[in-house]
């Protein structure tokens, strides 16, 4: 899919406040679906899978997912997969052919724990989730909540390897949801902003934001992210049963005004330099929207901040 930049400009003047509630009314029914198919599979498994690159708006689509599911009467566990990450061991964690540590690799979750889990909560049977401290990168003893379904319940794991076949292979059952920002901005008929960089924007204003995160980082580990991303994520995306685009018109008119600042200086000598110091110029084609006019429940708001949901 591809937005008309010339569209996108027009309406971030003449008409935003309409251009932001008809995004947000097309990704809600796309959650709605979501939820109907989820339902549709509920005989089958009380597991739910929710996977896309990093960027997506996983977090934020879960929640939605949840309350659209409890409207009809399903209550919903959320569990973020990355506290199944195993202590990160320089003698045990996964390396890439160079002999680098490789973080993106599914063999740095505890694979073993977390099937067993989807079977003990399809048995019936209460789990403890574990707890990752991101900070320390490693486990820590204390549980991060306990889960056990009752009739009308179900269980949201969301993960960026959650459809990776070490998991659905053992749980076929399971209702699979994949995400992603997935359109690009082309203007007379060529492209101008590639549906990656959305992601890498959404990334780079939050880490920068909420996250203490540099900018200059962030950018320079994009290579590497989207290496991962082709290797473990995108591979397994057609075994959802369910698949949709988390892209908004205006959320680049939105962010634009934080994010022309932070791509200004691309850090040289970084992979992907070349493609990367075209982002800046690209983020100029595009008009500026007051963040206020977006709503508090908003996906976007998982990255701007100033939203109802807490991360």
């Amino acid at each position: 899919m591809a937005y008309r930049l010339e569209d996108i400009n027009y309406k971030t003047i003449a008409d935003p406040k309409g251009m932001i509630e008809e995004a947000d009314a097309q990704y809600a029914k796309k959650v709605e679906e979501a939820a109907e198919k989820i339902l549709e599979n509920r005989k089958n498994s009380p597991i739910i899978l929710l996977s896309g690159p990093s960027g997506s708006g996983k977090t934020t689509t879960a929640m939605k997912i949840s309350e659209a599911l409890e409207k009809h009467g399903v209550k919903t566990h959320y569990v973020g997969m990355d506290d199944y990450y195993n202590t990160i061991l320089p003698e045990t964690v996964p390396r890439t052919p160079d002999g680098e540590m490789d973080l993106e690799s599914p063999l740095c979750l505890d694979l073993e724990l977390m099937n067993r889990h989807f079977t003990e909560l399809s048995q019936g049977k209460r789990i403890y989730v574990p707890k990752y401290e991101f900070s320390r990168q490693m486990r820590i003893q204390e549980p991060s909540k306990s889960i056990k379904l009752k009739k009308d319940e179900m269980v949201v794991f969301e993960g960026i390897h959650a459809l990776n076949d070490m998991i659905t292979n053992v749980h076929p059952e399971a209702f699979k949801l994949f995400i992603s920002a997935n359109s690009d901005v082309t203007f007379g008929g060529k492209l101008v902003f590639k549906r990656s960089w959305f992601r890498l924007v959404r990334r780079t204003v939050r880490d920068f934001k909420f996250r203490g995160t540099d900018p200059a980082s962030t950018i320079a580990m994009w290579a590497n992210v989207r290496r991962g991303e082709h290797q473990y994520i995108s591979p397994f995306k057609n075994k959802a049963d369910f698949q949709f685009d988390t892209s908004f018109t205006y959320e680049l008119a939105v962010m634009n005004a934080t994010a022309t600042m932070l791509f200004q200086k691309i850090p040289e000598g970084i992979e992907r330099f070349d493609e990367l110091k075209t982002v800046f110029p690209a983020l100029l084609l595009f008009g500026n929207i007051d963040e206020s006019l977006v709503a508090p429940d908003a996906m976007l708001r998982e990255f701007i901040g100033g939203g109802i949901y807490e991360y």
